[in-house]
């Protein structure tokens, strides 16, 4: 696909862009190369290429997921006032 100088004068618009006139050629071109790579990748054949999570098949390393911190539920409620069955009571912040 080749950009004309009206096509990178629109595209130039849309993005609030100021371009000099004697500059337009060049970006034409440039945005054109863009454009002709993007239609060659398009145009490669993907139907039996797996997806990629990672481009490296790296694994991030987890740790296990275990408690580390005993249950402390019951102490944390005996030092407020504002709970009711189990539940923290908080000011109502919608109406």
């Amino acid at each position: 696909m080749s950009l004309d100088k009206n096509d990178v004068e629109k595209i130039a618009h849309l993005a609030r862009l100021a371009i000099a006139d004697e500059d337009i050629p060049g970006y034409a071109g440039s945005l054109s190369s863009i454009l002709q790579l993007v239609e060659q990748m398009d145009a490669v054949d993907t139907k039996n290429v797996l997806p990629m999570a990672h481009p490296q098949d790296a694994h991030q390393r987890l740790r296990e997921d275990v408690v580390t911190e005993k249950n402390q539920r019951e102490h944390f409620q005996k030092i407020t006032e504002n709970v009711e069955n189990g539940l923290y009571l908080v000011p109502k912040v919608l109406d």
